[in-house]
């Protein structure tokens, strides 16, 4: 996060680096996260010990907390669906927190990425509605009750709205992935140039220090806040496709 010279390039840690040909950073963060998230599962309830120590006890919150959301929001028929859920909410959250590692990579910050997650879900969705109600399912986009006069209007508008599921999903991921952590460089790189200005300049870097400090408080907070609302949003529109309101 440091300043080259004087200038300020607050998106150069988003450029991906090819490792090996078709290899790039993104796609092994991907692969550390899969291998930390394994191992996690998998070591951490190796124990099964009645009084569970920290990496087990980490586990089995995540499992729990995860099943809630997905018994909660969906009902008994979407604990079918918790493996897909967990996994995705795994995975995007290790995926933003590897990301506030130093030097590490952040591929949630990229909207391929997003998009593609977010396109999965969208697929699975309608994949799932089709299944339970077959082409009852297209009474979705016509409210149960509504005029039929207005039905030139409304069913546009039902569609479009759910097309942008895929939107809504993936930029709002990308979008306060990118943003955060833009702040903390730009605030870094104002740390670092005051710093290098003599005793008044390290005096004037306090201030950005500390704004610095509390933003990587804040970004830790929004890497699992974005990891929870993509899995709420995920149930909720499984919570559509099953019960088709």
């Amino acid at each position: 996060m440091a300043a080259e010279g004087k200038t300020m390039d607050a998106l150069s840690q988003f450029e991906l680096t090819p490792i090996v040909a078709g290899f790039s950073n993104s796609n092994l963060y991907m692969l550390i996260a899969g291998v930390a998230i394994s191992a996690l599962m998998l070591i951490g309830m190796q124990p099964r010990a009645r009084v569970p120590g920290r990496l087990q006890s980490l586990a089995e919150v995540s499992y729990e907390f995860i099943y809630g959301l997905v018994r909660d929001q969906i009902g008994h028929e979407g604990k079918k669906f918790f493996p897909f859920v967990f996994t995705l909410f795994m995975f995007i959250l290790f995926g933003n927190m590897l990301g506030m590692l130093p030097y590490a990579f952040t591929f949630t910050s990229h909207i391929a990425v997003t998009f593609t997650l977010a396109l999965v879900v969208f697929v699975l969705v309608t994949a799932v509605a089709l299944a339970i109600h077959g082409l009852h399912f297209f009474s979705y986009f016509f409210p149960e009750g509504a005029p039929k006069a207005l039905a030139p209007l409304i069913i546009p508008i039902e569609i479009i709205s759910y097309l942008s599921r895929v939107v809504s999903l993936s930029v709002r991921l990308f979008a306060n992935m990118v943003a955060g952590h833009v702040m903390l460089k730009v605030f870094a790189t104002f740390v670092v140039m005051m710093g290098s200005a003599g005793v008044l300049g390290l005096l004037g870097a306090l201030a950005p220090l500390a704004i610095n400090v509390a933003l990587v408080g804040f970004e830790f907070l929004v890497a699992f806040l974005q990891a929870y609302v993509f899995a709420v949003l995920t149930c909720i529109y499984l919570h559509d496709a099953v019960h088709l309101h």
